[in-house]
């Protein structure tokens, strides 16, 4: 669409050229279609999805593995409703608890069980499989610095993090 002009109060649109146009569907695409590719072996050999998996290994990463849920949910780039959704399954499962913070009881901590460190760490293999073959094998070390620079460009915070 090459009309720049906008409704009666509305600023004008700058609509994409070429290259922001393939920029954007190539980003687009990658960020709806990346994530079932990396969930599917996941799902498939040891029943987890990406994103309780990414909640898992943030935490088996963490001192004590035990994080604030805010914390959590910014490293698992997620909200804190779809984290406490999650981590209330993960309990069910005696992989999570949560408790409340000593240090400040307005926080509640997420808390990775040995149960939830052996169920990461065996699916971690699997995980970095998918990682290797289908982002990092494919793009040379001056792509993954592009890769890396861009995505910290674009990193967003989440409204909810606290």
């Amino acid at each position: 669409m090459s009309d720049t002009r906008g409704h009666e109060g509305e600023e004008e649109v700058r609509w994409l050229d070429q290259q922001e146009k393939d920029a954007w569907t190539g980003l687009i695409s990658l960020v709806l279609q990346l994530p079932g590719k990396l969930e599917s072996p996941l799902r498939q050999d040891h029943g987890l999805t990406l994103f309780e998996y990414l909640v898992l290994s943030q935490l088996s990463e963490a001192p004590q593995r035990t994080l604030r849920m805010g914390e959590l949910a910014f490293l698992a780039s997620g909200s804190l409703s779809r984290l406490s959704n999650v981590v209330k399954r993960c309990e069910q499962r005696g992989w999570i608890i949560r408790t409340p913070d000593p240090s400040d009881g307005r926080y509640t901590l997420a808390v990775l069980t040995d149960a939830g460190h052996d169920i990461v760490r065996r699916a971690a293999a699997t995980h970095v499989r998918s990682v290797r073959g289908t982002v990092l094998d494919p793009l040379n070390a001056a792509d993954h610095k592009a890769l890396a620079r861009i995505a910290r460009k674009l990193r967003i915070t989440p409204d909810d993090f606290t």
